[in-house]
């Protein structure tokens, strides 16, 4: 069974659901190609009624969304709630400024006149991951459906019921069917949507092999891609940075969704000077984290997706020390019903370690004392990802000097907040390709056309 709802708490499987047969995926995409052939025409605000009350709609039912989200996948209810809250904002984001985005520019040739105008290319194809069941559709819908795309959208296997709810929010708020499709297709089957001549561009978040294989197969049919895959961010802590404030964003950095978060802060760079204050305080917190029902509001540590999550991570670990690394803190399985793992900070991990490469998705921690400013950023820089950052210092020059060299798609500055519907994601490297959120996110799959005007007798030579 492909699509399948098993509880990471309980361990048990509430609900169980059939792929589509190629015969029902043949409908859907015909459909997704029909509708488009009508939403390209709709204006902007005729557009904007639709994801505006999709909008509405999660707004008004969080508790609704966010259960579903919790029980799917394990994410604490209150980070649930923030993320359906924010999956809202990012539709309403987009339904009041995508008009103004996407505004024909005046160009200035040196005779006669010219603009650059925006115009929709097709149906998209969004391959989509569990850790953010809602935000990862909700950025990759807003914008495309109000550049006047439809969207055929491939949720992760383990979160069925929040990809249904989803499909389940646009046909409550009016939206024409095939506008936005839910497919519960195996891979095989994605590769027959990428290779459809009907589908005009492909998006991914997910893992860097899924990123190769995916834009590889789109480039062969030369679609345009944007991909945004995994990371390993440096959280670099200088020696004047203020501890009571680096601290609970360090926790929060790196055990935000149980530590599986694409931009989570995963390598701890701090200068020596402070490196063991920090160390000592930073186990401090994550031990007084509190492991339980993820329902539960009190609960601070939640279990991990599902099984194999915790498991294949239990092996990165085991693999990380049999290579020189060491267990500061953690490392092993709670024991208790759920798949859950211990806060772990690794330190002592060498560059011939393959961990010092890896991505740890889940609550693990790599601790790196460093010299100085320089040194770490060299090691910042030293990755093969590309996706996030951030500095602390309470010099605020200072920590842009160090922001602008560290290189990343994004960085921050005594904060690791990336929840503004304004700021565009995304990443380079191994991190991917191509920016989400933001003006930047709704350009991704939109024409560009130049159109040129100029009374001339003959061609110019």
């Amino acid at each position: 069974m492909e699509y399948e709802s098993v509880n990471p708490f309980t361990g048990k499987t509430v609900k169980t659901f059939n792929a589509f047969t190629d015969s029902q995926l043949e409908a859907k995409i015909a459909k997704a190609a029909s509708c488009y052939e009508t939403w390209r025409t709709k204006s902007y605000a005729q557009r904007a009624v639709i994801v505006a009350k999709a909008a509405q709609l999660m707004h008004a039912d969080v508790d609704k969304f966010a259960k579903h989200a919790t029980i799917e996948m394990g994410k604490l209810i209150n980070e649930s709630r923030g993320e359906v809250n924010f999956s809202a904002n990012i539709l309403a984001y987009y339904a009041k400024n995508s008009e103004r985005f996407l505004a024909p520019v005046k160009l200035h040739p040196e005779h006669g006149e010219a603009h650059m105008e925006s115009s929709p290319i097709g149906v998209i194809f969004c391959v989509e991951p569990w850790n953010f069941p809602y935000y990862q559709l909700a950025r990759v819908a807003g914008p495309h459906l109000m550049a006047g795309n439809t969207i055929l959208v491939k949720h992760a296997g383990c979160v069925p019921q929040c990809a249904i709810e989803f499909e389940q929010l646009w046909i409550d708020a009016g939206a024409p069917e095939g506008l936005y499709t839910n497919l519960l297709i195996s891979h095989e089957q994605s590769d027959k949507v990428i290779d459809d001549p009907r589908v005009k561009g492909v998006a991914l978040t997910g893992s860097v092999a899924a990123g190769r294989s995916i834009s590889s197969r789109a480039g062969t049919n030369l679609k345009v891609s944007s991909m945004e895959l995994g990371g390993s961010d440096a959280f670099i802590v200088l020696e004047d940075a203020d501890l009571e404030k680096t601290i609970p964003w360090a926790v929060w950095g790196r055990m935000y969704n149980a530590g599986q978060t694409c931009c989570a802060s995963k390598r701890f760079i701090v200068v020596d000077e402070i490196a063991d204050k920090f160390l000592a305080k930073f186990k401090s917190a994550l031990e007084a984290l509190k492991p339980g029902d993820p329902m539960d509001e009190t609960t601070t540590h939640g279990p991990l997706s599902t099984e194999s999550a915790l498991t294949d991570l239990l092996k990165q670990v085991d693999a990380a020390v049999a290579k020189g690394a060491k267990v500061a803190l953690g490392g092993k399985r709670i024991d208790r019903e759920g798949a859950f793992m211990e806060a772990t900070i690794l330190t002592d991990v060498k560059p011939d370690n393959p961990a010092f490469r890896d991505e740890f998705f889940g609550p693990v921690a790599m601790f790196f004392r460093v010299k100085d400013e320089a040194a770490a950023i060299a090691l910042a820089n030293d990755s093969d990802f590309g996706l996030g950052g951030s500095v602390f210092t309470k010099d605020i020059a200072r920590g842009k000097r160090v922001a602008t060299q560290v290189e990343t798609g994004m960085m921050f500055i005594n904060n690791i907040d990336w929840s503004d519907a304004e700021l565009p994601f995304g990443g380079i490297k191994d991190s991917g390709y191509g920016r989400e959120l933001g003006n930047m996110g709704i350009q991704e799959f939109v024409n560009k056309k130049l159109v040129r005007t100029h009374d001339m007798a003959a061609p110019l030579v």
